[in-house]
């Protein structure tokens, strides 16, 4: 049965080639070109296997001779016989009998006679080498004289074949496991050996152990440097697709408020939400009594429940609000986000801020003596006018420190007939202001009622009560979205940017691509917080934080607009106004305050006098406009800004609000 071909690579394929040190290895060189591994070797086994040959030649040749002699006796004994025989056997006779003579003959071809086998031909060199001669290296130009390869070598290598590899090729064996492809970029020799790694482990166990230096501790600005660097991989938020205001209606959500705390400085507005606060169980009795601690060390004992709305340290250190002050609270009907907006002069614009986030105002009120009448030549009647310039119709008045003037009707009468007057000039409509007497510090009237005899005429409502009974203006939720951003900060890690601000048309949900103006660049909302807990979606009247992603910081800050790409604002840079003078009014610079937007802009032409109630054109171009009467004005902003129409302007100048009125078109 024939083998099969198997070739060096391949039956050597299985065999470890293990980690072996390079001067343990060894080559295999190939001594003759014709000659495959296994055939036997050797001057001793050549000159053996000649002189078989010749001896069995010289047997052949021994062997043909006799049968020479043997025909030619028959010859003879055929030439006696006296017999006649057919001439066929005579001729065959005669044709044997030449045939068999002619190797005797001397002739120049002699006629080949057919053996049991073929008998190779030997040089005649081959008979005079030497037993113990060493064998010379054959050159692939000498034919290749060689046995017949034995049973095992044809089962180990197949049968012989006839091959002349170049010298270059034969002059080393090729490794078998070099035909893999892991074997092109493997290393085997890389890594240090069995025999190294102990002389290394020896090595450790002599050599003295190195004292470890202490790391120094990096420095805390350092970490936080590294990790601002983080960068997470986001994963795109995909929005759910709801129908926010079908997911608002059947809620059953409480009826969500939001208003403004103003007044003038020292009125006690933080004060006062500070006790509401507490009342309310929305701050416990420890953290009172921590606060009172902190301010009884500064020596303003009677701080510790404003401090509960003034959290900074400016603002405990100077007793002063400078910026809105946000918390929350709810009942059993509602919830409510205050506003706490500063009372100071210097602090308008933060009052502007918080007001256009608010549906109604909160009136502060000092009943003490004299106050009230500082209070009203100063920040009471301009935050008055702000608010009612802001659209708000409703106003609760919070006659505030009564106890001081022993709860006297006298003095909260003559407060209510002043304010009244102002109020209603100022176009609140009578039915619409409610006043509460109460004491913010001792929380008489706040939450419960007053339960000093000296009370006793007044029999109406609490501030608590009188907020859960105001109505609340109608929400835009169907409208395209306006969100004014008050504020603009960095998160944590996940949300590394967020934007808060009151919705004041529309909708929001998780998954939104809002459009941010004037920088017209667009983010994704990742995430909403409304009341601090997580949200998937915001209607108009809320003030939600909003977690971004796909933008950059640089595109937003306070004062922006948040729109639906589908129905941008406009951006402008002049526009005409409808505005109600405070203040003597002609062309000039001013401050334009929209919403939570101021830039700094001029009146630029007095279009026209116009009919407070009517709206008809009483004077065209008028030099100036006088307080209290109505104009059509083109004002002009240093930038271009998102206003479109129906939005509410404050125009100011030199720390003193002139007027304010709504955008009727571009300029």
């Amino acid at each position: 049965m024939p083998a099969n071909t198997i070739g060096i690579d391949d039956f050597f394929w299985d065999v470890p080639w293990g980690r072996v040190p390079s001067h343990r290895l060894s080559v295999m060189t190939a001594e003759a070109p014709h000659c495959k591994p296994g055939l036997l070797g050797g001057s001793s086994k050549l000159a053996a296997l000649a002189a078989k040959r010749r001896k069995e030649r010289e047997e052949a040749e021994a062997a043909a001779s006799k049968c020479n002699s043997e025909s030619e006796a028959a010859l003879a004994m055929l030439d006696k016989l006296t017999v006649r025989s057919k001439v066929g056997v005579a001729t065959s006779f005669h044709d044997c009998s030449t045939q068999a003579a002619r190797p005797s003959r001397i002739s120049k071809y002699p006629i080949r006679r057919r053996s049991s086998s073929p008998q190779p031909v030997i040089p005649e060199e081959e008979t005079s080498m030497e037993v113990d001669a060493p064998q010379q290296a054959i050159t692939t130009d000498t034919p290749a004289q060689r046995a017949s390869a034995s049973i095992f070598a044809t089962t180990l290598f197949g049968p012989c074949q006839e091959k002349t590899a170049p010298e270059a090729q034969l002059q080393a064996f090729r490794a078998p496991y070099s035909r893999y492809r892991e074997y092109d970029s493997s290393k085997p020799f890389a890594e240090p050996s069995p025999d190294d790694i102990v002389r290394a482990a020896q090595a450790k166990g002599t050599t003295p152990k190195e004292k470890k230096k202490r790391k120094k501790k990096p420095h805390t600005g350092e970490i936080s440097e590294s990790v601002e660097k983080l960068v997470l991989d986001e994963s795109k938020v995909k929005s759910q697709n709801l129908d926010v205001v079908a997911e608002f209606e059947k809620s059953d959500l409480k009826r969500i408020a939001n208003f403004v705390v103003i007044g003038h400085v020292d009125h006690g507005k933080s004060t006062l939400m500070g006790r509401l606060l507490f009342d309310l169980k929305v701050v416990d009795q420890r953290s009172i009594d921590k606060l009172r601690k902190e301010a009884e060390s500064i020596g303003k004992s009677s701080f510790a429940l404003a401090w509960i709305m003034d959290e900074t340290s400016e603002e405990r250190s100077r007793g002063v609000t400078v910026d809105v002050a946000t918390n929350y609270f709810e009942t059993e009907k509602s919830w409510f986000t205050i506003l706490d907006a500063p009372g100071h002069k210097d602090f308008i614009p933060s009052m502007i801020s918080g007001a256009s986030q608010a549906d109604f105002p909160i009136l502060v009120i000092d009943a003490s003596t004299n106050s009230f009448e500082s209070g009203l030549k100063g920040q009471t009647k301009e935050h008055i006018l702000i608010a009612r310039s802001m659209g708000m119709q409703h106003i609760i008045v919070a006659v505030n420190k009564m106890d001081t003037v022993l709860w006297s009707k006298t003095r909260f009468d003559h407060i209510v007939k002043s304010l009244t007057a102002f109020l209603t000039e100022a176009s609140f409509s009578e039915k619409r202001i409610t006043f509460i007497p109460l004491a913010g510090l001792t929380g008489e009237n706040v939450t419960k009622k007053i339960e000093n005899s000296a009370a006793h005429w007044y029999a109406g409502k609490t501030l608590l009560e009188a907020v859960e009974s105001i109505d609340l203006p109608d929400r835009n939720m169907k409208k395209p979205l306006r969100l004014s951003v008050a504020d603009v900060f960095k998160g944590d890690m996940r949300s590394p940017l967020s934007l808060s601000g009151r919705i004041e048309s529309g909708t929001l949900q998780v998954g939104d691509v809002i459009l941010a103006l004037p920088s017209n660049q667009t983010a994704t909302v990742k995430a909403i917080e409304v009341r601090d807990s997580p949200a998937d979606w915001a209607v108009a009247g809320q003030i939600p934080t909003l977690h971004l992603t796909d933008i950059d910081p640089i595109h937003l800050r306070q004062g922006d607009m948040v729109c639906a790409p589908q129905a941008p604002v406009k951006i402008v840079k002049a526009f005409t106004s409808k505005l109600l003078a405070f203040e003597h009014v002609l062309p000039m610079p001013v401050e334009v305050f929209r919403s939570t937007l101021n830039s700094p802009g001029s009146v630029r032409t007095l279009s026209a006098k116009l009919n407070k109630f009517t709206g008809e054109v009483v004077k065209k171009k008028p030099r100036i406009i006088k307080p209290g009467e109505v104009a059509r004005v083109v004002v002009e902003l240093e930038r271009e800004l998102p206003i479109e129409e129906g939005m509410r302007v404050v125009i100011r100048e030199r720390g003193r609000t002139v007027g304010a009125g709504l955008m009727e078109n571009v300029a």
